[in-house]
């Protein structure tokens, strides 16, 4: 994760109730294929725990400042329509029979308990839970039998959506790119943890009530054929960011649409990642 620590960001490693601090941001970790010697930095660490503390190269993880884990994309964040079924029927849409990308820009993300900004521009602000994949190896015409090995972890992003605004300029990405549209967070889970990213639940709460419980298992292409279709003539690079959908339940396929609204708070939550909270804010 990414932690506001001396007044900037730093990358944080999470062991049980503690946030190992390091020099890194986690981009360049994952360039430089930081893992092993981040193991071994961790089990110093530990050894070393009460020295560490008193130079504040330890924190406690209750109370710590996330900021997203990766807090200013280097590239627009590569994104998937109607990789659910059922959402695509919820949207009056058909199945694709190949993905559909959009990207949303750098300046949508926001951490942890950041607010959504309800913007003026719109009047029908829904929400999107998806599970977000970090690309760790560079590779074009990345076939779909190697697609995960060039995949450093996972995340959670919320692909917040302006519906108005998506509608009236035609295309996708104006209504999902106003500033804070794309909550990430809390951490990266390392790919070695999530074997099997098709196997995963995802559930997202307004103010307490579940709107979206689904699984990975119900998308219309896996990660790696998304991974595998998106690199076909195209490089992709350590640190891109992949979000590959969300399933249905979103506002606007509820009858009548629930919008969310200022005082509103969303929680969306990814089994073996954790949970992204932000509240709904004006302007």
């Amino acid at each position: 994760m990414t932690v506001r620590s001396g007044g900037r960001p730093r990358l944080g490693i999470v062991d049980g109730v503690h946030v190992y601090l390091f020099a890194d941001d986690l981009l360049s970790f994952i360039e430089r294929g930081s893992l092993v010697p981040a193991r071994e930095a961790l089990a110093q660490g530990r050894r070393r725990l009460r020295a560490r503390r008193k130079h504040g190269d330890v924190i406690p993880l209750k109370g710590a400042r996330l900021l997203a884990p990766i807090p200013r994309p280097r590239k627009n964040i590569f994104c998937v329509g109607r990789n659910y079924a059922e959402h695509a029927r919820e949207g009056g849409s058909p199945v694709p029979e190949v993905p559909v990308f959009f990207t949303k820009p750098p300046t949508c993300v926001v951490g942890p308990e950041a607010p959504i900004v309800h913007h003026a521009a719109t009047r029908e602000l829904d929400y999107e839970i998806e599970l977000a994949v970090i690309i760790g190896k560079r590779g074009r015409n990345i076939p779909v039998e190697r697609a995960l090995s060039h995949v450093f972890g996972y995340t959670i992003m919320n692909d917040v959506t302006a519906r108005d605004l998506q509608r009236r300029h035609q295309q996708w990405f104006k209504g999902k790119s106003l500033d804070t549209f794309a909550p990430m967070g809390p951490a990266v889970v390392h790919r070695s943890a999530i074997p099997n990213p098709q196997n995963l639940r995802l559930r997202m709460r307004v103010n307490g009530e579940v709107r979206q419980d689904a699984s990975t298992a119900s998308m219309v292409f896996s990660v790696e054929r998304l991974i595998a279709a998106l690199s076909a003539g195209m490089t992709l690079e350590p640190g891109d960011i992949l979000a590959t959908g969300t399933p249905e339940g979103v506002a606007m396929g509820r009858t009548p649409p629930e919008w969310l609204q200022v005082g509103d708070v969303v929680e969306a939550e990814i089994e073996g990642i954790g949970t992204l909270r932000n509240p709904v804010v004006a302007p």
